[in-house]
């Protein structure tokens, strides 16, 4: 057993970081990206401006969006070709690109309809091979425009790194506005198109996605002790899941979304248990005379999480038979664990010389990589397609939220003109191919 000074500076230690900054003026600007370095290797392509694109009173620019998702991800470099629109309909000059530098093409059009909603109209050539590799029409509502690009970005990034894409999705994140402000807000992946979820006067913490998306799981602070709930995104309907006695914590929806890994206080040392979310009942998924805590379900149903029962913060795995294993051993403090998709990587934060920083295990190798370089980072997530992770980071001793490749080298800073932002999840894939 651990002493008590000893369990409340490791509960003060995961969970300060989450309460921090109560000095902010309101929130209300989109957030802006500042993109270092580039991919390992990176593909030319030009993205024609669409024909009738902000003729058409869409208040959007599609081909800016798309070209902007691409730049993000570090795997391309945009060939300036002008601002002069191709039209979509004929076929372009292939050879004239390929000598401008470009091995690929993307023209498009945007049409507004009479019903209000929009024909978007897209086409991708190879202009080394001289031939058209995809073609698409969209028609989304006037709301849903920027999803169409994102979509559209999606596409090309498949059609030319074999890769899904994963721009087309969600990311859910806290902001605090002031002392007695807080909010829950999700945006687009690139953080703009920013929406509030929910308004609060108390702190807000944890936020987990379902798997398909529809839903976020959080722990709040409104009933004067952290209870966790389950969000409808899109009614607003909310759902106390785990109100017990004590503390109700670090929610992580299983791969099937009908239930809750999370960490309750209720019979004595923070646990773990399984909750069934249309009932509430919660059953205990482990015992050790240690802190265990932020579970996160792989696909496969096993569960990683931070446990100090063998000394200090380190990061476990829990077979589906119940039996845990111990993940991480470099570093004397390794916590907030984030899985791939593929099972096949392990993302955290560890404490080295006084530093907060990102690493990634490759499970299968064992091999270790530093992601990041900066001094306070916290609540890693991986992209669907696990090309690259959210998390949040401190500038100048406020929290903005930051993205970086899986494999380091691409690094982007989210930011905004005023408040404090922290615990990012991304979502789910939502969208078909």
């Amino acid at each position: 057993m651990i002493h008590t000074s000893q369990l409340q500076k490791f509960l003060v230690s995961v969970l300060v970081t989450l309460l921090m900054s109560l000095f902010s003026q309101n929130l209300r600007a989109q957030l802006r990206v500042e993109i270092s370095g580039v991919g390992s290797q990176q593909y030319p392509i030009a993205i024609a401006s669409f024909t009738g694109d902000l003729a058409s009173g869409n208040q959007q620019d599609i081909a800016s969006i798309v070209r902007s998702d691409l730049q993000r991800s570090g795997l391309f470099r945009m060939i300036d070709i002008g601002p002069t629109p191709l039209a979509e309909n004929t076929l372009p000059a292939l050879a004239d690109f390929k000598t401008r530098g470009a091995d690929s093409l993307a023209v498009g059009s945007v049409t507004r309809l009479a019903n209000g909603s929009f024909d978007i109209r897209y086409r991708l050539f190879d202009t080394v091979k001289q031939t058209q590799i995809d073609v698409q029409t969209f028609t989304p509502a006037a709301s849903n425009l920027r999803l169409a690009a994102h979509m559209i970005a999606d596409r090309i990034f498949e059609k030319i790194t074999g890769e899904r894409g994963s721009f087309a999705t969600r990311i859910a994140y806290v902001v605090s506005l002031g002392r007695d402000n807080f909010e829950l807000q999700v945006a687009d992946s690139d953080g703009q198109n920013a929406q509030t979820a929910l308004k609060s006067r108390e702190p807000i913490i944890s936020p987990a996605w379902s798997p398909d998306g529809s839903k976020v799981a959080y722990v709040s602070f409104e009933d004067k002790k952290p209870v966790v709930f389950v969000h409808e995104l899109e009614t607003g309907k909310r759902n106390r899941v785990a109100n017990f006695k004590g503390s109700n914590s670090a929610p992580a929806f299983s791969p099937e979304g009908t239930h809750l890994a999370a960490v309750l206080s209720k019979d004595g040392l923070a646990q773990l248990y399984k909750i069934t979310i249309a009932s509430g009942e919660a059953k205990r998924m482990a015992v050790s005379n240690g802190i265990d805590t932020e579970p996160i379900y792989a696909a496969d149903g096993s569960l990683y999480f931070v446990s100090d029962r063998g000394g200090s913060p380190q990061i476990y795995k829990m077979s589906t038979a119940g039996e845990a294993t111990r993940i991480t051993f470099k570093g004397d403090y390794n916590i907030s664990p984030a899985i791939s998709a593929d099972g096949k990587t392990l993302a955290y934060v560890s404490r080295r010389g006084g530093k907060f920083q990102l690493y990634s295990l490759d499970l299968a190798s064992g091999t270790e990589t530093q992601l990041t370089d900066t001094l306070k980072d916290e609540s890693p997530s991986f992209s669907p397609n696990g090309k690259q992770l959210i998390y949040a980071t401190e500038i100048r001793g406020r929290g903005v939220l930051a993205v970086v490749s899986s494999d380091g080298r691409v690094k982007q800073t989210l930011s905004s003109g005023s408040g404090d932002i922290r615990e990012p999840a991304w979502g789910p894939w939502t969208t078909n191919k």
